[in-house]
């Protein structure tokens, strides 16, 4: 079974009215201590470009660092979602052994969501940011020269049409490895990371289907209430007594659906987009793990070559070596990146849930909140009578 992360979760049980302190709670626990860092880059400020050709969102990334690799303690280009793409495909050509993270998906079902509403530009925009932190953050990739080129370049287009051949001596080895070679079995290790992998995928994309329905008979609910709401002020016109609790009704049922809209953007906008982009990041995982899995064959393959001839051949070759030298560097950093993915999937799936329950209990309270402020009303009533 996949164990979700247990950390977070309050001692005791607090009253509804402490709900909001939860977040605040959970942040203490995260901040990461700014003084250590030596880069940091955002994501903002989208613009919407009309061409003769095609329609684009451009995104400011802004970057600060006092490296010696960037010439300038600060830069500010545009780029658009290909420029990203091209970026994320050079760092899984350049560092093959490395664990690259998913950028959101491309493609939207057409009709279903505007891609240049301001909703959806804003997702993405933070899912972008997202994206350029994951590897601000690696001791690796954020010192990627694809990776400086993409944040300082004014005019990427030159690069991507030139290529800068940076393929490190083990992303030319696993470049050319044709999958010819087939793996007997992999090592325990790797092979659980492959089970939990996939087991995390199902659970995910269970749980992501279930919020998509939920979200669509909240939909569909939210519609009802403007309609039920509105029929006891109409109704008001018609009664003398009961037209200022009826009013009252109306009004009680408008702020719930306020309260329910307010919970359905949230799921839409905070938390389905966590869900997928994890989704996301099991197929990258499970992409490093068949790259290691066919270096480790070619060099299962080349030792059953050598052992073949080894009355002519009494040392191990040289290419023998650095296929094992391959192996190794694969399996060091694939287990680096699984320890740093772990921690950070616990972090994030902590304040998701801490969100989500926080989310909950605020629409709860205010729904009780409305209703409540109708009853005295309703008792002045009865009184009068």
């Amino acid at each position: 079974d996949l164990i979700l992360p247990n950390g977070g979760t309050p001692a005791g049980t607090s009253s509804p009215a402490s709900s909001s302190s939860l977040l605040n709670r959970l942040q203490l626990d995260d901040d990461i201590d700014g003084e250590t860092r030596d880069l940091f880059v955002t994501v903002d400020d989208p613009k919407k470009h009309v061409c003769t050709m095609e329609t684009y969102i451009t995104y400011r990334i802004t970057t600060k660092s006092t490296r010696a690799e960037f010439d300038l303690p600060e830069y500010s280009v545009r780029r658009r979602y290909q420029d990203f793409d091209w970026l994320r495909s050079k760092l899984e050509e350049s560092q093959p052994t490395h664990l690259i993270p998913p950028l959101p998906e491309k493609f939207v079902v057409k009709g279903v969501v505007d891609r240049f509403s301001e909703e959806f530009v804003e997702t993405r925009r933070k899912a972008l940011d997202k994206f350029l932190k994951r590897i601000t953050d690696h001791p690796v990739l954020s010192f990627n020269e694809h990776f400086n080129v993409f944040l300082t370049a004014k005019d990427l287009n030159a690069y991507r049409k030139q290529g800068i051949a940076l393929l490190t001596r083990v992303g030319e080895s696993v470049k050319h490895v044709t999958g010819g070679y087939k793996l007997r079995s992999r090592p325990l290790e790797f092979a659980a990371i492959g089970e939990y992998l996939d087991t995390f995928a199902l659970k995910l994309g269970t749980i992501d289907r279930i919020a998509q329905r939920i979200i669509k008979e909240e939909i569909e609910y939210l519609v009802e209430l403007r309609e039920y709401g509105p029929v006891y002020s109409t109704w008001s016109a018609l009664e003398g007594e009961l037209a200022e609790p009826l009013e009252g009704v109306s009004a009680c049922i408008g702020n719930c659906s306020t309260a329910l809209e307010e919970l359905t953007d949230d799921m839409t906008e905070d938390f389905l987009p966590v869900l997928r982009e994890y989704i996301l990041y099991s197929d990258s995982m499970k992409s490093v793990l068949k790259k290691r899995d066919q270096v480790q064959a070619e060099y299962e393959a080349k030792l059953e070559a050598v052992a073949l001839r080894k009355e002519d051949r009494p040392k191990v070759p040289a290419e023998v070596e650095k296929c094992q030298d391959r192996v190794e560097c694969f399996n060091a950093d694939l287990k680096a990146d699984m320890e740093r993915w772990q921690n950070n999937k616990r972090q994030d799936f902590r304040q998701l849930l801490m969100g989500l329950a926080d989310k909950n209990i605020q629409y709860y309270e205010k729904c009780l909140m409305a209703w409540e402020s109708i009853i005295p009303l309703l008792q002045e009533k009865q009184e009068g009578k």
